[in-house]
């Protein structure tokens, strides 16, 4: 029989993705089957629940991030990596995460919040991953200025975050002709539009105004 934590840690998941982080304990200790002491008891407040419910699904996979990099990375001993393995070891282990689409939702929603991003996710458990997948994606696109990399970075976020946090209506809002189940289709779809994105042209600021005034 599955323990009271996780009953709490699984219902406190899936009332968070479906009605956001405003969902009150009552709700999480009705769909538990478990009472406020039982909340008290494993996690003092509902702040220290969400922290835990974070930590127990990035903590894999970031170890997984790493993990895949580090192998490219062993590969690749000298010169640039190869731009797709890059992007496959940062978005394949949150787009593949195990258990209930939950899980994706829960993330889209964080990644989409900035103040719950930068609090539960980027201080705690994200800003060293962050500086490793820097330096790996400036090897992948050494011609890049640092502010495009980030930029481009920052694009391919979006790009996963988006489609974490839609999951689960985009076959309805696109009347059947798109479906996220497919995790295969759906990433490589992802790595092949977020490495054209990373190879477009960098244009200088005096070009763009150019541009603009043509």
């Amino acid at each position: 029989m599955t323990d009271t934590k996780t009953r709490i840690l699984d219902a406190a998941e899936s009332l968070i993705a479906q009605h956001g982080f405003d969902v009150s304990l009552r709700a999480i200790t009705a769909k538990a089957g478990v009472n406020l002491a039982a909340v008290n008891y494993h996690f003092q407040s509902k702040d220290a629940l969400i922290d835990a419910l974070v930590a127990r699904r990035i903590a894999p996979i970031n170890r997984l991030r790493i993990e895949v990099l580090d192998a490219v990375e062993r590969e690749h001993p000298e010169g640039p990596l190869p731009l797709e393995a890059v992007i496959h070891a940062f978005v394949d282990p949150p787009l593949r995460m195990p258990g209930r689409e939950d899980i994706r939702i829960l993330f889209g929603r964080l990644y989409g919040t900035p103040g719950e991003f930068l609090h539960r996710l980027f201080e705690p458990h994200l800003k060293p991953l962050a500086a490793r997948f820097r330096v790996a994606f400036a090897r992948a696109c050494p011609e890049l200025p640092p502010a495009d990399l980030m930029w481009r970075m920052h694009f391919t976020i979006g790009v996963m975050v988006h489609t974490m946090s839609w999951s689960r209506i985009i076959s309805e809002i696109t009347g059947g002709e798109v479906n996220s189940s497919d995790t295969e289709a759906l990433i490589e779809r992802i790595v092949r539009f977020t490495a054209a994105g990373f190879r477009a042209a960098v244009q200088d600021a005096q070009s763009q105004q150019g541009a603009r005034h043509a």
